[in-house]
C-alpha cells in the first residue's frame, strides 16, 4: 500500500478494456439488483463512479443517477457515453472528499463499487452518506475482502488491503446505519506474485439510515 495518489486520469481512456473488470461490475450490479428493488422513481448516487460501468448498468431502472468521482478523466469518459447514448437521466459531478468536497442532494440509493479501499479515512465519507440518504432507503458498498495487499499490481493510492466485513459493519453501525447485511457479490481469479494465481472475493454490504 502506498500514500502516493494514483493517476486515474491517465488510466481513464483504457479503463474499460479489461474483460475481467467488466465481468466484476456485471456481478456487482446483479447482486445489487437482486438485493435492492430499483424503481423508476429512485434518484441514485454512484460514488467513485469512474467511467460509469456500474452507473450505466443501473440507469435504465431508475429516475436519475449521479456519478461522482475525483478523477475528471474518468468522468470525461462517462460523459462521452452519456452523450453518445443521448441519456437524460445520468449526471456527473467532480468531487474530491480528500480536499474537503461535500456531497449534496438527497438520494434513494447510494452505491459505491471498488472505491473504499482508495479512501484513507472512510468514516467521514459514511457520515456524509448518512446525511444525504433518504430514511428507509439503502447504501450499497462493494469492495474487497481482506486480501493481504495482493489484489493490486500497483499499490499507489490503496489505503486498505481489503476490509474485514465485521469491522466495516461496526463502523457503519457507529455512523448510525442499521439493517446491515453482507454477502459475497463476486469472485476474481488473477495472477499474484510468485507466478501463482489466487481467488479474491468482493462483498456487497447494504445498510439503511
Amino acid at each position: 500500500m502506498s500514500d502516493a495518489k494514483r493517476d486515474f486520469n491517465k488510466d481513464a481512456a483504457t479503463w474499460d478494456d479489461k474483460p475481467e473488470r467488466i465481468r466484476l461490475v456485471n456481478d456487482i450490479a446483479q447482486t445489487i439488483t437482486g438485493e435492492i428493488k430499483l424503481t423508476p422513481s429512485m434518484d441514485v448516487l454512484d460514488f467513485g463512479c469512474g467511467t460509469g460501468l456500474l452507473t450505466m448498468r443501473l440507469q435504465p431502472f431508475v429516475h436519475s443517477i449521479t456519478g461522482v468521482d475525483s478523477s475528471q478523466g474518468m468522468l470525461d469518459v462517462l460523459n462521452a457515453k452519456v452523450k453518445d447514448q443521448k441519456l437524460t437521466n445520468v449526471m456527473t459531478r467532480y468531487l474530491d472528499i480528500d480536499q474537503g468536497g461535500v456531497l449534496e442532494g438527497r438520494y434513494h440509493l447510494i452505491t459505491s463499487s471498488m472505491t473504499f479501499h482508495h479512501i484513507k479515512n472512510i468514516r467521514p465519507v459514511l457520515d456524509q452518506f448518512y446525511n444525504i440518504l433518504l430514511p428507509g432507503y439503502c447504501l450499497c458498498i462493494a469492495d474487497l475482502d481482506v486480501d493481504d495487499g495482493q489484489f493490486h499490481e500497483n499499490s499507489d493510492g490503496v489505503f486498505h488491503a481489503g476490509f474485514d466485513r465485521e469491522r466495516l459493519s461496526n463502523i457503519l453501525w457507529e455512523a448510525g446505519f442499521r439493517n446491515i447485511k453482507c454477502q459475497t457479490a463476486a469472485k476474481v481469479t488473477k495472477p499474484v506474485q510468485g507466478g501463482n494465481t489466487r481467488e479474491f472475493t468482493i462483498f456487497l454490504i447494504t445498510a439503511c439510515p
